[in-house]
């Protein structure tokens, strides 16, 4: 999963980015409206926090201005207006949910577990395909009952070929969602972590769950073919 962090208050933002990160997210972020506005036009994102006191371009405009290109990407309001009137002008312009400083980080990483399950339409922490388990609360995977110990590419990978189970996914596609903004289309950093993650699912289930279809992309399958 990708997200952006949109935070003026540096140390919260570090500290957002750092928790978020270490949990096995992919995080870019900034601390003003008009930088924010530039990485929202060329970068896609599962799941945007958006501060709304920022400088440059405010919270609210930019989420306006974001939702006449984009009703699909989750946005998650941070912020210390807590007044019902600001909530409501938040959700009333597009976002889909608020939460109020100060906060607990375990709250926040909930929220957006909440969100992004939703917007895979997703209601068990629990994702199955075959033998295969990914928990997206602890962010554990096992095969067969045995734990895989997976870095944290690794673990991005399979989660979003499970939740897209049923159908390829392109190189770029995984690019787009599991990786920062630091890495180019021409890397060959995701084939060498996809061929990690096959070689551990394959010691572990006596076959590779993952197809490469030609043209196509990597697709998960639940039983030995």
């Amino acid at each position: 999963m990708r997200l952006f962090v949109i935070e003026d208050e540096q140390s919260l933002r570090e500290d957002i980015t750092k928790k978020l990160q270490r949990s096995g997210y992919e995080v870019d972020a900034c601390g003003d409206g008009e930088t924010a506005s530039e990485y929202l036009s060329v970068e896609y994102y599962d799941l945007i926090l958006l501060d709304l006191n920022l400088p440059k371009i405010d919270g609210m405009t930019l989420l306006r201005s974001f939702r006449k290109e984009n009703q699909e990407t989750p946005v998650l309001i941070l912020s210390a207006r807590s007044e019902i009137a600001d909530k409501v002008e938040g959700l009333d312009a597009g976002a889909n949910d608020y939460l109020s400083k100060p906060f607990h980080l375990a709250e926040l990483e909930a929220r957006i577990r909440s969100l992004t399950r939703r917007q895979f339409i997703q209601r068990d922490v629990r994702l199955q395909c075959g033998q295969i388990v990914y928990d997206t609360k602890s962010r554990t995977a096992t095969a067969d009952g045995v734990v895989i110990n997976l870095t944290r590419k690794e673990t991005g990978v399979l989660e979003y070929l499970m939740l897209h189970q049923g159908r390829p996914v392109s190189q770029e596609e995984l690019i787009e969602h599991v990786w920062d903004s630091s890495v180019d289309s021409f890397s060959n950093s995701i084939r060498v972590h996809i061929s990690a993650l096959r070689k551990k699912l394959r010691a572990v289930l006596g076959y590779d769950p993952i197809r490469n279809r030609i043209g196509e992309g990597y697709e998960i399958e639940g039983e030995s073919k």
